[in-house]
C-alpha cells in the first residue's frame, strides 16, 4: 500500500499553484484585513450603523440619521435593465459641499488624446522592451497622483471610446486627499508593494497578485500599506465600456475567473469625518482639485451596482488543451471590455500563471504567429513570461498588431527535442499579465523617453543564434530539393503531352462527312418515295 503523504498547507501566496494550496477558510489571503461581499454583475448593498440603508425606496424624507442621499449614475437612465448602473449611498454631507475647482500642478505625466493628429504620441511598429519602471528616487516623496504615468492608448475619453495603459510608482501614502477619474474605469495591478485603498464604498487590500477595478466616478485614495515603502504597478483604463467577466460558450457555467471569487467592499467610514480633504479630479486628462472641510468618506449606507471589487488572480480556474496543439490566449482572459464591434472586444486582461501542460504530439510554446491584436506583456513577480532573457518583473513588453513575434529562449530549440507525451506543470512561482487590446496603441512621450528604461528588440543578430535554420542547413534537403524539382519537371512533360493533342481539324472532318452523308440517304429516301409511272397519271387524268 503506498504511503500517504500529508498535505502542508503553502504558506507564500507567491509560491501557491492555486489559492486552493494555501488551505484557507477564507477568501483572503491571511495579511489581508478586511470583510467583503462576493459576487459579480449584481447589485450589492451595506451599512456601517444597522437601520441606515433605507427599505423599500432610494430617497427617503427622514431616516433619523439626518443623511443625505447621493446617486452615481453611471449608464444612461434608460439603459437596459442588465446594462443600468448606477448606487445610491447615504453620507453625512453631500459631495456638492465643497468650495470649487482649482487648477493643480502635478508631477504626473498623463496623455488622454490619442488621435493620430496628436503629434506627440506615435506608434512603435517594432517590438519593444521596458526595464523596470523607475521608482521614486530618495528624498522625494511621490503619492499616487502625482504617480502616475500614461504609457499609451487609443481613443478618446471625450469620445467615449478608447483605452489606455499607465504604470506608477510612488512611496507616499495619500492624507487628506482622494483621488477622482472622471474618464474612465481603472483595473489596478500591483507589481510590488502591498496597496490599502479606501473608496466610498469601503477598502479594498490589493497586493501583488491581485487586481481592482474602480469605477468611473467613484472616489478614492491610495495607501502604502504597513511594511510596504514604495508602490509599483500598472493600469488599464478603458472609456466608454465597463469591464466584464468574458462568456464561456462550451465551457458552460464555470471556468476562467469565476463570479464568486470578486469580492467587493463593506461600509465603512471615517472616525474623523471634519477634516481638510482635496480632492483631485481627473477629466480629459487634465487634473485639477476640489477643497473642502469633510472627509469624502463619509458614507454610512450604499446600495448599488457601481462598487469597487478586487480579484486574486491565484484563483483562475485556468483552461487548456487536454489531447493536442496550443490554445489560443483567449482561453486566458479574466475580465473583458466591449468596444462598438459587436465581434471584437476593446480589451481583453489576460492572466498567464502555473498550470497544467498535457498536450501530446505538440509543440507547446506559443507558436510564432502574428496576430491583429496589440499586446502589451508584464511580469509581476517570478521569472516570468518576457520577450527576452532580461525580461524582469516590474518592466514591460510590446507587440503590435500583425507584427512577427514569439520567443528567443532555448525552450524554443529543446521543446522539439521533449518526450511531450508526459505531463508538466508549468509558470510556476510567477505571475504574469497582459493587456490585449484591438486598437492600435500609440506611446506617449514618457514610454519612448521619459522613463529611460525602453530598448526596442529585433536589431541585435544574436538573437538569430537561439532559432536555428534546421531546414536548409540539414546536408538532405538540396537532395529533397532537387528530386522535387525533376518531379515537377516530369509532370509539366506530361501535362504538356496532353495540350498537343488538337482534335478540332478532325472533328471538323468528320462533322462535314457525316452532313455529305445524310444528304444523300435524304435523297435515296426521296427517290424511292416516288410513285411508278407518274406522268400517265396526269394525261389520263387530263382526258377526263
Amino acid at each position: 500500500m503506498p504511503s500517504i503523504k500529508e498535505r502542508v498547507p503553502v504558506k507564500d501566496p507567491y509560491k501557491v499553484f492555486h489559492y486552493t494550496d494555501l488551505q484557507r477558510t477564507k477568501p483572503t489571503r491571511e495579511n489581508d484585513p478586511y470583510d467583503y461581499q462576493p459576487g459579480f454583475g449584481n447589485r450589492f448593498q451595506s451599512e456601517v450603523i444597522p437601520g441606515a440603508l433605507p427599505v423599500a425606496q432610494n430617497n427617503p424624507q427622514d431616516r433619523g440619521y439626518g443623511l443625505y442621499t447621493e446617486g452615481i449614475t453611471y449608464s444612461a437612465f434608460a439603459a437596459p435593465r442588465h446594462h443600468n448602473m448606477s448606487t445610491y449611498m447615504y453620507r453625512a454631507r453631500p459631495s456638492a459641499a465643497h468650495m470649487g475647482y482649482k487648477d493643480i500642478e502635478t508631477k504626473s505625466d498623463v496623455e488622454n488624446c490619442f488621435l493620430s493628429i496628436n503629434k506627440s504620441v506615435e506608434t512603435l511598429p517594432q517590438q519593444a522592451e521596458w526595464s523596470p519602471f523607475p521608482l521614486p528616487k530618495e528624498g522625494e516623496e511621490i503619492d499616487f497622483t502625482n504617480g502616475l504615468h500614461t504609457l499609451a492608448g487609443s481613443g478618446d475619453p471625450n469620445l467615449r471610446e478608447g483605452i489606455a495603459l499607465w504604470v506608477y510608482m510612488f512611496n507616499k501614502s495619500m492624507e487628506q486627499k482622494a483621488y477622482c477619474n472622471a474618464d474612465g474605469d481603472f483595473l489596478i495591478c500591483p507589481q510590488t508593494g502591498i496597496l490599502d485603498i479606501q473608496t466610498e464604498m469601503g477598502k479594498l487590500f490589493v497586493q501583488p497578485g491581485e487586481i481592482c477595478v474602480i469605477q468611473r466616478g467613484v472616489r478614492f485614495a491610495v495607501r502604502l500599506a504597513e511594511g510596504s515603502e514604495a508602490a509599483r504597478g500598472y493600469i488599464t483604463e478603458v472609456w466608454g465600456s465597463a469591464w466584464e467577466l468574458p462568456d464561456l460558450g462550451p465551457l458552460g457555467g464555470y471556468g476562467l475567473a469565476n463570479p464568486r471569487d470578486f469580492l467587493h467592499p463593506v461600509a465603512h467610514i471615517d472616525e474623523d469625518l471634519h477634516v481638510p480633504f482635496s480632492i483631485v479630479v481627473k477629466l480629459n486628462g487634465k487634473h485639477t482639485s476640489i477643497e473642502q472641510d469633510h472627509s469624502p468618506f463619509d458614507v454610512v449606507a450604499w446600495h448599488g451596482n457601481v462598487i469597487p471589487y478586487k480579484y486574486d488572480l491565484t484563483k483562475f480556474a485556468s483552461q487548456n488543451a487536454t489531447s493536442i496543439d496550443h490554445t489560443d490566449p483567449s482561453i486566458n482572459t479574466v475580465l473583458t471590455a466591449r468596444s462598438r464591434d459587436p465581434l471584437t472586444p476593446l480589451c481583453d486582461f489576460l492572466w498567464f500563471g502555473p498550470r497544467w501542460d498535457v498536450a501530446s504530439n505538440s509543440f507547446r510554446l506559443p507558436y510564432f504567429h502574428r496576430n491583429s491584436a496589440s499586446e502589451f506583456l508584464a511580469c509581476l513577480y517570478g521569472e516570468g513570461l518576457g520577450r527576452s532573457d532580461d525580461f524582469q518583473p516590474g518592466g514591460g513588453s510590446f507587440e503590435g498588431g500583425h507584427t512577427p513575434h514569439g520567443g528567443f529562449s532555448d525552450g524554443y530549440v529543446d521543446e522539439v527535442k521533449l518526450q511531450t507525451n508526459e505531463p508538466r506543470k508549468i509558470l510556476e512561482n510567477q505571475m504574469t499579465i497582459m493587456v490585449e487590446t484591438s486598437r492600435t496603441f500609440l506611446f506617449t512621450e514618457y514610454a519612448r523617453k521619459g522613463c529611460g528604461t525602453i530598448h526596442t528588440q529585433g536589431t541585435d543578430p544574436k538573437v538569430w543564434d537561439k532559432l536555428p535554420d534546421r531546414f536548409s542547413a540539414h546536408p538532405e534537403t538540396a537532395k529533397l530539393l532537387a528530386r522535387v524539382k525533376e518531379d515537377k519537371a516530369e509532370l509539366k512533360r506530361r501535362v504538356e503531352a496532353y495540350h498537343a493533342v488538337d482534335l478540332l481539324p478532325g472533328i471538323a472532318a468528320r462533322d462535314a462527312a457525316a452532313a455529305k452523308a445524310a444528304v444523300s440517304t435524304r435523297e435515296n429516301a426521296e427517290a424511292a418515295a416516288a410513285p411508278a409511272g407518274g406522268s400517265n397519271g396526269v394525261a389520263n387524268g387530263g382526258g377526263h
